[in-house]
């Protein structure tokens, strides 16, 4: 074979080689490597992940407007709380489909949001304001148990110091003025006050059981057919209640909370139980529809049930396991 003649075969094979592992190098990066899996958030998680989430549900009126990094309770109830309204399981877990859609809902959380780096807003009231919008504020301060003078709609020295103490406590600017933020956060802590808690009235009725004027009890009176809470001997809430009938009775006593079911539904006459809290073997304070519908004109198998659904569902949120639950005749 002629030199020139190998020297040609040689450039052939080399362009044959080339041709080969360029092929190679093509396909390799044609077929791009795959996405890492996405990984769920759910109950007991940390990280920045999860900060972001509860910034992007907080958007969403899911959660405060604190983070904390920390998977928590209110972190899954407002998950859940979200692919509820989808029509989806409402399990609490961020798989890649709830993550996209709440993502797709929000906006890219801001660097102050994320921590918890709060300006104070406009003032809506402030020291020196008078009038009705001022004993709102005072009266949801004495809820949350930040302001113990009387309601007088008068913005005074006393209603700044309860103001800077509740917002301190939740991480708001402490001015002592009521703007936009400090506002929601206390209507989402409180319920509307009552006619007599904005104008000073003790309510008049029959005397409590001297069982309910210490700590924290459920205090129920068959005579005024009533379940007032108690918290160190303040009625904070009164319910109307009705009870068992003559061959199911409730029990009558002293007995504690040992059980609280938000949506049970009783295993024995398959009926719903709302915001259950049980005190006595299957009997509980519970919300009845019945009741709600027809009045005292049935009655339960035992149970005490109450007729005002907000009400019972805000006693619910209240109301702790082992808390007392005086049940008696005044």
């Amino acid at each position: 074979m002629s030199r020139h003649r190998l020297l040609a075969l040689l450039l052939v094979l080399l362009c044959a080689f080339s041709g080969a592992t360029g092929t190679t190098a093509g396909a390799a990066s044609a077929t791009t490597a795959p996405r890492s899996a996405f990984v769920p958030l759910q109950l007991g998680d940390t990280g920045w992940r999860v900060r972001e989430l509860q910034s992007r549900l907080h958007q969403l009126d899911l959660h405060s407007e604190v983070v904390t990094s920390r998977f928590d309770r209110e972190t899954q109830a407002g998950v859940a709380t979200f692919q509820r309204r989808r029509g989806w399981t409402a399990d609490g877990v961020v798989d890649q489909r709830t993550w996209r859609k709440i993502t797709g809902l929000t906006t890219e959380p801001t660097t102050e949001a994320l921590h918890n780096v709060y300006t104070p807003g406009r003032p809506l009231l402030q020291h020196g304001d008078r009038g009705m919008w001022v004993r709102q504020v005072q009266a949801r301060l004495k809820q949350v148990r930040w302001y113990d003078g009387r309601v007088t709609g008068r913005f005074t020295g006393a209603t700044v110091t309860a103001v800077e103490g509740f917002q301190a406590r939740r991480r708001i600017p402490v001015t002592g003025q009521v703007d936009r933020r400090t506002l929601s956060r206390l209507k989402e802590m409180t319920r509307q006050p009552t006619k007599a808690e904005l104008f000073n009235i003790v309510p008049a009725g029959p005397a409590l059981d001297p069982r309910c004027t210490t700590g924290r009890a459920m205090c129920v009176d068959k005579t005024s057919r009533s379940l007032r809470w108690v918290v160190d001997g303040v009625v904070l809430r009164t319910v109307e209640v009705r009870f068992g009938s003559d061959e199911l009775p409730t029990r009558e006593g002293a007995f504690a909370v040992f059980r609280k079911s938000r949506d049970h539904v009783s295993s024995l006459y398959d009926t719903p139980m709302p915001f259950a809290m049980f005190f006595s073997g299957g009997q509980a304070v519970h919300y009845s529809p019945d009741f709600a519908a027809n009045g005292y004109a049935g009655a339960s198998h035992g149970c005490v049930n109450a007729r005002d659904r907000a009400a019972v569902e805000w006693l619910f949120d209240q109301v702790r396991i082992g808390d007392a639950v005086i049940v008696y005749r005044s």
